[in-house]
């Protein structure tokens, strides 16, 4: 039987239930049993382990909400102020009326983001994840928790503003949409390749405004194929509601054929 990482370790900075697990915690007892010694040095090990034990969160959340509960999740990465929450705004408004809608919002504090979903009139949990600079499955589980799953037929889930640590914490979600904008300038692609490696589709936000903030959106597109190939991408200034149809669509696509495959590690 899996023991996964406490439900008070889950709302710990991810730092300490690393070094809890290197040192002495009665958990590298279990993440020896993953198949590394008990010489207690392979500390490299250790952390790999843990990092697959939240791997393995991940496709058990998956299998809860999406086969056992059939809701179609979603989840949306990229840094503050690229526009996820406009982004999803635009979503919610194109569900039709009889779609039950979850949204996850995960932020360092407060409840701005929580509260413009609350406005639409879907169910939310807040995560104020402290130190945590991203969600995890177990922090994730926690807020789901907080909905009647049997209820919904769709989650959204907004991800910590980070460009790095997400691509190691994957929530089980059937497409990982990643946001960035023009204003990040145009070599946010090469400076964060392993996140867009790690998700399904990318959107360019913002591009009302590229000229004005001296990026050039083609080479943003370049950089992603570069990055990964075959990942679709979407241009977008959500604000005015531009570009979110090809989204949708795209999104509906991926409900429709079931998981989307281009990246096996997402569950």
């Amino acid at each position: 039987m899996t023991r996964y990482l406490s439900h008070r370790r889950q709302h710990r900075p991810l730092i300490d239930r690393l070094l809890d697990a290197l040192v002495g915690d009665p958990l590298v007892a279990r993440t020896h049993r993953f198949g590394h010694g008990d010489d207690g040095h392979d500390t490299d090990g250790d952390a790999d382990d843990v990092l697959a034990q939240f791997r393995e969160q991940a496709r058990d959340l998956h299998e809860r909400v999406v086969h056992d509960h059939g809701v179609f999740a979603v989840e949306f990465l990229g840094a503050t102020g690229g526009g996820k929450t406009t982004l999803v705004e635009r979503l919610l408004e194109r569900a039709p009326d009889e779609e039950r809608i979850g949204v996850v919002v995960g932020d360092v504090a407060g409840d701005d983001d929580a509260s413009r979903f609350r406005s639409h009139g879907v169910a939310v949990a807040n995560v104020t994840t402290g130190k945590e600079c991203h969600l995890d499955p177990g922090l994730l589980e926690d807020a789901i928790d907080e909905f009647d799953l049997g209820s919904l037929d769709r989650l959204y889930v907004e991800n910590v503003g980070n460009m790095v640590c997400p691509a190691d914490f994957p929530l089980g979600a059937q497409a990982r949409v990643l946001v960035v904008s023009t204003t990040e300038g145009d070599d946010v692609v090469r400076k964060h390749p392993l996140l867009f490696e790690a998700c399904d589709a990318a959107v360019v936000n913002k591009v009302d405004i590229a000229d004005a903030v001296g990026a050039d959106v083609a080479t943003m597109r370049e950089d992603v194929a570069e990055v990964a190939p075959d990942m679709p991408v979407f241009e977008t200034n959500a604000r005015a509601d531009e570009g979110v149809d090809a989204l949708a669509d795209f999104l509906a696509e991926v409900r429709t054929s079931g998981h989307h495959h281009a990246h096996a590690h997402h569950d």
